[in-house]
């Protein structure tokens, strides 16, 4: 999900505006090891789907505003016939690869490709529609190959790379049902903003002039957001409007605009060029004169480009506001239910229906409560005292941090960076697989969020942590770390991407696998023992882990049972146990429908899959062969991993 970064929008577990920090860790000797599955309570299981849900085979509203240019592609598809399987695989995804240069940038790839890091993605009409074309015929490509002639391995690839691309062909039904202008980390802004300050290189002359190439071309390519936002608009397919209010807020206070007008906007202070005068003073190969002339090159595109660009995109959002309604739910939209129920299938990677993962969340919000207050009644607190009460109580002694200065941060950065090294030394009683390179703290006004490295290890994973508002509760940060760092997203990711298996599955977007190994990263701290004498973090483990499991009924709530914003804020309140900083969370679901159940589901399949695999092999069962299996294999659709789990199991069985 295709914007500037396809995997932090995947990966963050809370909306950017929400500044979850990380609790201090230690670099104790580790205990010897024990795998232990009676602690903690074992979770729901999972549902057996009641009946499939069928795929979205129809393309019912959108408008051929433009076919576009196909030539060009049938005669690259043709170039496909006769390849060999691991070849095929190769050069069709290099084709879809081709069709953006950010990701290519994002993975460090665009050398490879005979590229510079000097254009934006195509975000025109017509060239959706090529890519979709293109999609398409490699997929009907794949499926000529006969898959039982193929090795196991490559059946495996087979197999991800269809549901992969079959996704990708049944969304096109939904191509404009989402709000590309929001708050949030799948929003174009952020996305954008997110490759000029972090993702773009800026190394050498090279690297400089691709970045002033590439602010040039932002006024372009607003227009091609803008023409998509005009043919959602008159679909029918308009935000609601507290998500048009946040959008515009977001948008003004990033340039700076005030009701003095564009014309006092001061871009130098704009982060695109802040970032960029910073790092432009390290590149030693410029004298003084060329960073001088370089630094006026890039402000006057920011003036004459970005300034503009986001003016323009302000504008609109003023016109698009009075036509707005404030429904949050898709329910609402041309298709809706069909839309949700592909949501639902593409971020779980799973049939379950709306009905069964809204009671299956109803269930885990019950057990996790029930847990969580025997917890509280293990640190003495009164036994009739209310859940929020409790909770408070725990968050208190707690403890916080404090990031009013530069001091108290460094202090809170430090600690973090300990936790993160105490973890890692415990890595190699679970795992035989590992990363590469190591995961950095990044500070900002912005946290709670993991940035991939580049494949290459050229660039180091990079965990974002907020430091705005002073004062942070620590009750819940080490579990953050756990599941943006290590063993969670940083660890599963950077293994994947130095894996020798091709390279779609390194990179392919199955939300429900990746970050339902980020949950069960959060479990798996608890199970080697990493909250022993740490209570209040305890609490803070089950209390993002209620969350979780929360947002299951709040997601399903809100898209197929038609609650309002308001009754599913009231709902996520309640079970959280009072009004808090998760209730805005419906924001969240509302422009990221379904997103947010791929946590839960994933992990629970995680776990439901380990739990049949220690069943059927009993003193045979191996841990690190097991988390082989699930991270050394890239990034799987669910349906996928449960196969591998079960050959793995009949393999080991017959030993």
């Amino acid at each position: 999900m295709a914007l500037s970064s396809k995997l932090i929008k995947l990966i963050a577990p809370v909306p950017i505006l929400f500044f979850m920090l990380v609790a201090c860790g230690g670099n104790e000797t580790p205990e010897p090891y024990v795998f232990q599955f009676e602690e903690p309570e074992t979770p729901t299981p999972l549902p057996t789907p009641t009946e499939k849900t069928p795929p979205a085979t129809k393309i019912p509203i959108i408008p051929e505003q433009s076919t576009g240019d196909t030539a060009s592609f049938d005669e690259a598809i043709s170039s496909l016939e006769g390849l060999p399987i691991g070849e095929f695989f190769e050069a069709s995804y290099s084709q879809l690869l081709l069709r953006e240069p950010e990701l290519l940038t994002e993975l460090n790839l665009s050398a490879e490709f005979g590229l510079r890091n000097d254009q934006l993605n195509n975000l025109s009409d017509a060239y959706l529609r090529e890519t979709q074309h293109l999609e398409a015929a490699i997929l009907s490509h794949l499926l000529t190959y006969d898959r039982q002639s193929l090795s196991s391995e490559d059946q495996l690839s087979y197999d991800i790379y269809r549901w992969m691309l079959e996704d990708m062909v049944q969304g096109h039904a939904y191509m404009y049902h989402n709000y590309p202008l929001n708050q949030f980390i799948n929003s174009y802004n952020f996305n954008l903003t997110t490759l000029l300050t972090e993702l773009h290189p800026l190394n050498n002359r090279q690297d400089v002039e691709d970045y002033i190439a590439r602010l040039s071309q932002v006024n372009n390519q607003v227009d091609q957001v803008l023409e998509g936002l005009k043919i959602r608009e008159d679909l029918g397919i308009i935000p609601p409007d507290f998500i048009i209010t946040m959008a515009h807020y977001n948008l003004v206070d990033y340039i700076g605009l005030r009701e003095s007008g564009p014309d006092a906007i001061e871009a130098s202070r704009i982060p695109v060029f802040s970032v960029f005068n910073e790092k432009i003073e390290l590149i030693s190969e410029l004298s003084t004169e060329e960073k001088m002339e370089f630094r006026q090159a890039a402000l006057e595109q920011v003036e004459d480009s970005f300034i503009p660009g986001y003016v323009k995109l302000i504008d609109y959002l003023d016109y698009l506001q009075p036509l707005a309604d404030e429904r949050a739910g898709v329910w609402k939209l041309p298709d809706g239910e069909a839309y949700y129920a592909y949501q639902l299938r593409k971020e779980t990677s799973t049939d379950l229906s709306p009905d069964e993962i809204h009671e299956l969340g109803l269930a885990e919000v019950e057990r996790i409560q029930g847990e969580m207050g025997d917890l509280f009644s293990q640190l003495g607190y009164p036994e009739n005292e209310a859940f929020g009460t409790s909770l408070g109580r725990a968050i208190q002694e707690g403890g916080y941090y404090d990031t009013s200065s530069q001091t108290g941060i460094d202090v809170y950065v430090s600690e973090i960076e300990e936790m993160i090294s105490g973890v890692d030394q415990r890595m190699d009683q679970l795992f035989d697989l590992g990363p590469s390179w190591g995961v950095e703290v990044v500070t900002g006004p912005q946290g709670g969020y993991y940035v991939p490295g580049a494949p290459d290890g050229s660039r180091p994973g990079a965990y974002h942590v907020g430091v705005s508002g002073g004062q942070q509760e620590k009750f819940m940060q080490a579990t953050i770390a756990y599941h943006e760092a290590i063993p969670g997203h940083h660890y599963q990711i950077a293994t994947a991407q130095a894996l020798d298996i091709p390279r779609f599955r390194k990179g392919a977007d199955f939300n429900g696998f990746v970050e339902g190994w980020a949950l069960y990263a959060e479990r798996l701290a608890k199970e080697i023992g990493l909250y022993e004498g740490d209570p209040y973090g305890d609490v803070g483990r089950l209390y993002l882990e209620l969350l979780r499991a929360v947002r299951l009924v709040a997601d399903t709530g809100l898209h197929a049972r038609g609650w309002t914003r308001q009754e599913t804020r009231n709902y996520i309140d309640q079970a959280m146990g009072g009004p808090g900083p998760f209730s805005y969370e419906v924001d969240r679901y509302t422009v990221m429908p379904a997103q947010a159940t791929g946590y839960k589901i994933g992990m629970l399949k995680i776990l439901e899959l380990r739990q049949r695999a220690m069943d059927a092999l009993g003193d045979k069962f191996e841990i690190k062969e097991f988390h082989n299996i699930v991270i050394g294999n890239g990034n799987l659709p669910l349906e996928v991993l449960e196969k591998l789990v079960d050959e793995y199991i009949a393999a080991r069985q017959n030993q």
